[in-house]
């Protein structure tokens, strides 16, 4: 299972990618393999993931 995570504000945020590790950082059990962060020009969107890493294991191709 992975998860996702957002932060939508009117107001520019300079500690808005701090904010949002912090929320990866909480569901970090839904995602152990990777995750990503992005803010964007203006620091008023955030967005970020965690990445769990599925393996198929059976002989179904």
């Amino acid at each position: 299972m992975c998860g996702i995570a957002g932060i939508l504000t009117l107001n520019k945020n300079t500690s808005l990618l701090h904010q949002l590790k912090k929320m990866t950082n909480a569901i970090a059990h839904r995602g152990p393999d990777g995750e990503g962060h992005w803010v964007n020009n203006t620091g008023t969107v955030a967005l970020g993931h965690r990445r769990l890493a599925i393996l198929d294991l059976s002989n179904n191709v």
